[in-house]
């Protein structure tokens, strides 16, 4: 009996494995998450890069639904973004490898004190890979098209979950 009821999951196991999309398994990005962006040691070839902005940080609830046969992570809750020109809700793709975040939006390209911004349009590739101690890590690059800030802007990017230590922030 036991031998059957081995054979019965190890089979159930395998067909449901099976139905996934490849990678599914490691493809969950669901609860709470901190994400933090390190911009104070952005680089680049924007005007932007060299501007100096400390690293910040917000908490968000991300869900993962793999039901159309790829991986998606919303985030369902958070602070709204202040610029109002980038993309609600977040979406990030498991590519098998990472959860990846592409969209078009409109870069504020600071002038200094007083100065009006200047919007330009721009895209974004936000890349986070899962790592062992459950924090993801990687990298988002903003390729602006033009105005005084064009130019690409590329940072380092962390996201752990609330409530358990990865490790420190420190930049």
């Amino acid at each position: 009996m036991r031998k059957s009821l081995l054979v019965v999951a190890l089979v159930a196991t395998w067909f449901v494995a099976g139905a996934m999309p490849a990678g599914a398994a490691d493809a969950n990005w669901s609860g709470d998450y901190s994400l933090k962006r390190f911009a104070a040691t952005k680089t680049g070839t924007s005007l932007a890069a060299s501007q100096w902005e400390p690293d910040f940080s917000d908490t968000y609830t991300f869900e993962t639904d793999c039901s159309g046969g790829v991986c998606v992570a919303t985030v369902v809750g958070g602070p709204a973004p202040a610029n109002p020109t980038l993309p609600q809700p977040a979406r990030y793709t498991w590519d098998g490898t990472s959860w990846v975040h592409p969209y078009d939006w409109e870069w504020d390209c600071y002038q200094g004190e007083g100065m009006p911004k200047v919007w330009a349009p721009a895209h974004s590739d936000a890349y986070y890979t899962p790592q062992p101690d459950g924090s993801l890590k990687g990298s988002w690059r903003t390729d602006i098209k033009s105005g005084p800030c064009a130019g690409s802007v590329i940072m380092h990017i962390e996201a752990y979950p609330v409530g358990r230590s990865t490790g420190s922030f420190g930049s």
